[in-house]
């Protein structure tokens, strides 16, 4: 097959039907990022100052990192350090 030959395209028609959609579809992007959900979360913590050591906190003994998680919320809130 000649080059030139290959570097021919098809020409496709754009309708009235297929503009609507793409101008649709433009539209409703524009309108999911204007209304956009606030971001779960959002706990900002300060251990500044604080004294206290890893094993006051965890213990000597090693566990598991979803105990070390709740030992920390479980201080975090104690102490009063988040800000909700």
């Amino acid at each position: 097959m000649p080059i030139s030959q290959l570097a021919v395209r098809k020409k496709t028609k754009i309708t009235r039907s297929s503009r609507k959609s793409k101008t649709a579809s433009k539209t409703k992007k524009k309108t999911k990022s204007a209304t956009k959900k606030k971001a779960f979360g959002g706990y900002a913590i300060s251990f500044a100052g604080r004294t206290e050591t890893a094993e006051q906190i965890f213990g000597k003994k090693p566990i598991a990192p979803s105990e070390m998680t709740k030992k920390i919320w479980t201080f975090v809130k104690s102490k009063r350090l988040s800000n909700k």
